[in-house]
């Protein structure tokens, strides 16, 4: 059948395949017996339309800080492969010391029961998950402005959020330290949770190869999705 003549739900299922198990558009389109730029064009002309679908899903991170809940945050990373060499301020910009590899990241916020809330845009991964926060995607602007209270790890000490007590330099902590420190890691697994739900979108989790200028889109669509499946 001519991809012309393809019901609007099989374009759709094409592109969602392509996120869920990162497949490549040579492999889709061997799949379905059309052309590599075919299988381009319709996953490129489906994620906005999907990405509009979903529009009202999810409520904005503002409105999650003002209506009084805790929220956690983490961030995580989306590995994007080695780029080509004439990309080199892209190349710098993306590789990470710490991970020694190219990436961007993200900030994930989540309910107290592992419920996603939010995704920020990606980043370059050679920034600090506490830099990405303050100077990058506002949220910590926002849950100061709103007194929310947020939970997260050490990384973010400096930035008014409630993290695990810091272990100083030849002293012991004192068992309510440790107490402290065991009580918010167990809530912070949650937030781990909703990033292991994310992730299981495997573009997000194996290695992206597309263009990274489309990177921000497929984050937003996935997240929407997420939150869709989640009744939000």
């Amino acid at each position: 059948m001519s991809r012309h003549r393809w019901p609007v739900k099989e374009h759709v299922i094409l592109t969602l395949e392509r996120l869920r198990n990162n497949l490549s558009q040579t492999f889709l389109a061997d799949l379905l017996h059309i052309s590599p730029s075919t299988a381009s064009r319709i996953h490129r002309r489906m994620l906005p339309i999907i990405n509009e679908a979903l529009i009202l899903t999810g409520i904005p991170i503002e409105q999650a800080a003002s209506d009084g809940r805790a929220i956690l945050i983490d961030g995580t990373y989306v590995p994007t492969g080695n780029r080509p060499a004439q990309g080199q301020d892209v190349t710098k910009a993306t590789y990470s010391g710490q991970r020694r590899c190219q990436r961007v990241s993200i900030q994930v916020a989540s309910t107290l029961t592992g419920h996603l809330l939010a995704t920020s845009t990606p980043i370059p991964g050679a920034r600090h998950d506490s830099a990405a926060l303050v100077d990058l995607t506002g949220w910590s602007q926002i849950l100061t402005e709103h007194h929310t209270t947020w939970i997260t790890d050490t990384a973010y000490t400096t930035q008014g959020a409630m993290t695990p007590p810091t272990k100083k330099k030849g002293h012991e902590r004192t068992d309510n330290e440790k107490h402290d420190n065991t009580e918010i890691s167990r809530i912070r697994a949650y937030v781990e949770h909703a990033i292991g739900h994310l992730k299981q979108w495997k573009i997000l989790a194996t290695g992206y190869r597309g263009r990274l200028t489309e990177l921000p889109d497929i984050i937003a669509v996935i997240t929407r999705l997420e939150l869709y499946r989640l009744g939000w």
